[in-house]
């Protein structure tokens, strides 16, 4: 009975002290500040890269689109206004009567119609190049007037292109519609300055027409004042009486 009752206070004994020992090791939680900082030094450095990241995509699209703006073509083209232009001055100077821009017609003409005079040349071939002469110069006062007429009527298609050109220029989105538009800009001064030297063309032929008719005109008065003071043509001096003396 001895031995029992020493057996059941050991065991009571080991039971209280099961119950009241501290739980293992194993299961406390441990804070460690410097592995929590250097955790969060981690993180932020991550964080910064993303947004430096998102940052150069950032960049890279908006560099993108700048691209695109400069390699977008001016959506407005003058190139076949200005071409008809062109045409109608070119159509005008192509009319030219008798005597064209050509410099084989022109040697021709100088060498016949407005060759020097000759003894050989008829009394009818004279007064036929007179006449032709004339003809030639009056018609080269009309091509003049009808080329200054096409010039002036182009004024109104260059203005209208002026404004859109300049429009265009304005509200241009990239380098490469300036640029088109400022090209654009040059093929007007160009075609303007085309319209001007055509211009210009016309009327020099018709004062040069003038010029040489009044040449030749003087060279026939001369020959036609030979032929009539020459001996044997007819003519013979005498003495006139006036007023019945």
């Amino acid at each position: 009975m001895i031995r029992l009752r020493h057996l059941a206070a050991a065991s009571a004994v080991a039971l209280s002290l099961i119950v009241g020992a501290p739980p293992l090791a194993a299961q406390w939680v441990v804070f460690d500040p410097n592995n929590y900082a250097q955790n969060v030094l981690t993180a932020a450095r991550e964080l910064q890269q993303i947004n430096n990241q998102i940052t150069s995509l950032q960049n890279q699209a908006q560099m993108l689109i700048s691209q695109a703006r400069n390699l977008a073509s001016l959506p407005y083209s003058s190139l076949q206004q200005l071409e008809s232009s062109i045409q109608r001055t070119q159509q005008l100077l192509a009319q030219a009567q008798n005597i064209a821009f050509n410099v084989q017609q022109i040697d021709h003409a100088f060498q016949t119609t407005y060759g020097s005079a000759n003894a050989s040349q008829s009394s009818q071939a004279l007064i036929g190049n007179a006449q032709a002469r004339w003809q030639n110069s009056v018609a080269a006062l009309q091509d003049a007037l009808r080329v200054q007429a096409g010039v002036v009527g182009n004024l109104d298609t260059n203005r209208t292109q002026m404004s859109a050109l300049v429009t265009s220029s304005q509200a241009a989105t990239g380098g490469l519609q300036a640029t088109q538009a400022g090209n654009q800009l040059l093929a007007l001064q160009a075609q303007q300055l085309a319209d001007l030297t055509a211009a210009v063309a016309a009327q020099g032929r018709a004062q040069s027409l003038q010029a040489a008719q009044q040449a030749a005109a003087q060279d026939q008065a001369r020959e036609q004042l030979r032929r009539f003071l020459s001996p044997g043509n007819g003519y013979q001096p005498s003495n006139v009486a006036m007023f019945h003396q």
